[in-house]
């Protein structure tokens, strides 16, 4: 498997304590993405300024010569670096990392089950990205192990994949986490690059299967200025999702992502947007409800509103 890495004492991705495995490699870019260095399906190396001492051990150890010295600090020529991840072995300080980490199944059962004893009865592991779906056997092998132990287990998904793997992965998943972040398919294909379709229709086929089961399914909307917070989108997404879902999760936007795309070298398309109201996330929630919907919840830091809102 490909991983960026493992998320312990984790409140927010399923039931109970838990712990996240996120691997690397989506389907989609979003670009709101809190966490970019997950959408390659490739390791990537980043560097970290703050740790820096500009002795250029990594420049010099680079196999592939891609690193070089600059007035801004280290610059990485990711044309040409491989991920072998030999300066992030040689840099004295650890301001080098390698992003995406290959382990087996078994590597990531045994780190995953260290925490077992802190689960209790509604925790467990949720695997997530990227898109785990994308490592769907390897995601099998590990959550029926998991599930044979006894372990809770929930997938986070964009729902973007087969329902073939879906089948693959279902008889060993208890929580089915789904985003549902943009019911009209050409605003979806602005914001993530790509149309929502099949992300709907899957959903639609997740919705079928766990009707008799004791299986979950928690739909969960990212709250996006100018993107997904429209009145029109909640309330479309609340028609689509109603009978069909047992928890609705909207997720207010954050900003605290910014430095991933520096070390990137990327802009990011929100680096200036303000947090969402605490009154505008009730609002949102409160235009679901009025849909007939129970069970919706809003979750993340909000911003006090201005004296003039």
């Amino acid at each position: 498997m490909l991983i960026l890495n493992y998320q312990r004492m984790s409140t927010e991705d399923g039931p109970g304590l838990r712990t996240t495995l996120f691997v690397k490699g989506c389907p989609l870019k979003c670009r709101w993405c809190h966490n970019p260095e997950s959408i390659s399906p490739k390791p990537q190396i980043e560097w970290l300024a703050v740790r820096c001492i500009g002795c250029g051990t990594c420049v010099g150890v680079c196999p592939n010569k891609a690193l070089s010295a600059t007035e801004k600090g280290i610059l990485i020529d990711r044309d040409i670096c491989l991920a072998c991840a030999t300066c992030v072995e040689e840099c004295p300080t650890g301001a080098l990392e390698q992003k995406g980490k290959r382990v087996t199944v078994d590597q990531a059962y045994t780190e995953l089950v260290k925490d077992e004893a802190y689960f209790g009865k509604e925790g467990g592991v949720t695997l997530s990205g990227g898109e785990i779906t994308m490592q769907s056997q390897e995601a099998c092998e590990l959550l029926r192990k998991l599930k044979s132990r006894g372990i809770g287990t929930a997938l986070d998904t964009c729902g973007l994949t087969t329902k073939e793997n879906f089948d693959l992965l279902f008889p060993y998943v208890d929580v089915f986490l789904y985003d549902v972040k943009i019911y009209d398919s050409e605003k979806h294909k602005e914001f993530t690059g790509v149309g929502n379709e099949v992300i709907l229709q899957n959903f639609d086929y997740i919705a079928e299967k766990v009707k008799g089961t004791d299986k979950k399914i928690w739909v969960r909307t990212p709250i996006i200025p100018g993107a997904t917070d429209s009145d029109d989108n909640i309330r479309a997404i609340a028609r689509f999702i109603k009978g069909k879902y047992d928890r609705w999760d909207m997720c207010a936007f954050n900003n605290l992502c910014r430095d991933k795309y520096d070390r990137l070298y990327q802009d990011w398309f929100y680096s200036k947007t303000e947090l969402m109201t605490s009154e505008r996330m009730d609002e949102l929630v409160r235009i679901a409800t009025d849909e007939g919907l129970t069970e919706v919840y809003r979750s993340g830091a909000t911003r006090l509103p201005k004296r003039s809102e």
